[in-house]
């Protein structure tokens, strides 16, 4: 019988990523999200200064990312991505931490991402973490079949 996955997230490693691995990026964002990205768009995000990728991996089975770069003494959150199969086992939180560890030893002194309203187990992650509202954009994520939902503008001040 084959082993399935690990049953916790201690069986993933969180390692760096870069313009090589675009093309799993976008294959992950690809399972999570509606709206795809292109591997060329984020091997040209990956490109820009100031933005970084970590993948949360099993072996070599890709399991999730994050992508978020810094500018001056801000950072952005752009994307944190789990797949569906694997979430609950606590890699968004992983994936987070050593992100903000990242941006913070780069110099950031706060950090903004953007989440649906309708995200409660993001919402949670976020808010576990210190995140708090700022702003609202109406209407942001737009869904095949159904109604756009507000974005949740989410601020953290790094200590």
């Amino acid at each position: 019988m084959a082993a399935g996955p690990p049953r916790g997230h201690e069986g993933f490693a969180v390692v760096d990523g870069g313009p090589a691995h675009a093309e799993v990026i976008a294959a992950l964002r690809g399972e999570c999200f509606d709206d795809a990205w292109s591997g060329e768009s984020i091997r040209g995000l990956l490109r820009t200064p100031g933005t970084a990728a970590l993948l949360a991996v099993a072996g070599e089975v890709p399991a999730g990312f994050i992508l978020c770069r810094v500018a001056a003494d801000e950072a952005e959150v752009l994307v944190v991505a789990v797949r569906p199969a694997l979430r609950g086992l606590g890699l968004g939180g992983r994936l987070l931490d050593a992100a903000l560890a990242r941006v913070r030893a780069a110099g950031a002194a706060r950090v903004f991402l953007e989440v649906g309203v309708d995200n409660a187990p993001a919402l949670g992650l976020y808010r576990s973490r210190g995140f708090a509202e700022v702003g609202r954009r109406p209407a942001y994520y737009a869904h095949p079949g159904r109604p756009a939902t507000d974005a949740l503008i989410l601020r953290l001040a790094l200590g």
